[in-house]
């Protein structure tokens, strides 16, 4: 089983159910948030692919737990959906403790 696989489709489930039934502060029709998460991912693209490039990885990943679909520089595509989740989900509560703290 790619546990990593579905590790990363349940984390971006949760984070979205989260936002979209609890949090609600409406990220996904920010042009700031996705803009932000353009920037990430850039970033992202340069230090994971030079991270986990295949001719000389520094960061291993056991096969059998991914798709072993990689792209672009040998990227596994779940990293794409870890860092989404990761990022979203601290955007979000960033944005919720902050409201919560001017009602204070």
């Amino acid at each position: 089983m790619p546990e990593y696989t579905v590790l990363t489709a349940v984390s971006i489930v949760l984070v979205v159910a989260f936002e979209l039934l609890w949090a609600r502060t409406g990220i996904f029709r920010s042009g700031i948030y996705w803009g932000s998460m353009a920037i990430v991912f850039f970033f992202m693209i340069w230090v994971d692919g030079w991270l986990t490039k295949l001719s000389a990885p520094l960061v291993l990943y056991e096969p059998a737990m991914m798709l072993g679909v990689r792209f672009p520089w040998d990227i596994p595509v779940e990293d794409f959906g870890f860092g989404f989740s990761m990022v979203t989900l601290t955007i979000i509560c960033w944005i919720r403790l902050g409201r919560e703290e001017k009602k204070a």
